[in-house]
């Protein structure tokens, strides 16, 4: 691991001791995700309730700047003032760079269509939207204090056969989840909210590194 990577595992763990025993699979995860997104791939994220807030969280640390500043490169800045010389100039001056990550909850007309139209739909939304949107070399990760939610699991079954990594963020049990999981993070508790408190400052870490690794 980079030292410049590192750092942000050392300050983790320094912070949150009970994560040390995680420090290896957060290392694997942050090395899926690395090569996805170098290779021009996408992150699919799902999960439930607070974990669902988290799905969303994490598209927002991705998508635009995290800690870094993420300008445009010069030639894009170019191309966008060739285009419209005043829209353009905003433009290239405000614009951040992104990861690409979709939260799979966000899509209500989308999900809302495929609950009423089709039966167990309430199950297999985040299955079908992995099926619509999926492609070979992207990541899945899959949000679960249980390891075992029902919806999680169908559109889990989806992203392996479609050829995506699956990354499971689970509780010490890790549940079915992390039985299927290219790589599982158990953060060490059992109570549902306080894996939630754990698994922040966890995907808050990978996106510090991503950021670095990417726009440092």
């Amino acid at each position: 691991m980079d030292a410049k990577l590192q750092k942000h595992i050392d300050l983790l763990t320094q912070r949150y001791p009970a994560l040390k025993q995680c420090e290896q699979s957060i290392i694997q995860a942050y090395n899926i995700l690395e090569e996805c997104f170098a290779s021009g791939n996408k992150l699919l994220i799902a999960g439930n309730g607070g974990s669902c807030a988290d799905s969303e969280h994490i598209v927002g640390e991705l998508m635009k700047g995290f800690k870094l500043p993420r300008k445009c490169g010069e030639d894009y800045a170019a191309r966008l003032k060739s285009i419209d010389p005043v829209r353009g100039e905003e433009l290239a001056e405000r614009l951040q760079g992104g990861l690409p990550a979709i939260a799979l909850d966000g899509h209500q007309g989308l999900n809302t269509a495929f609950i009423n139209d089709v039966p167990n739909g309430g199950l297999l939304m985040y299955a079908q939207q992995i099926n619509g949107y999926g492609k070979e070399g992207d990541v899945f990760l899959g949000i679960s204090t249980s390891g075992n939610s029902k919806n999680v699991m169908y559109a889990t079954v989806v992203a392996r056969a479609k050829g995506l990594k699956v990354i499971g963020l689970t509780g010490a049990k890790g549940g079915e989840l992390a039985g299927v999981a290219d790589v599982a993070i158990k953060v060490p508790s059992k109570e549902t909210y306080m894996v939630q408190e754990l698994h922040l400052p966890v995907y808050h870490t990978i996106c510090l590194m991503l950021e670095e690794k990417f726009f440092g």
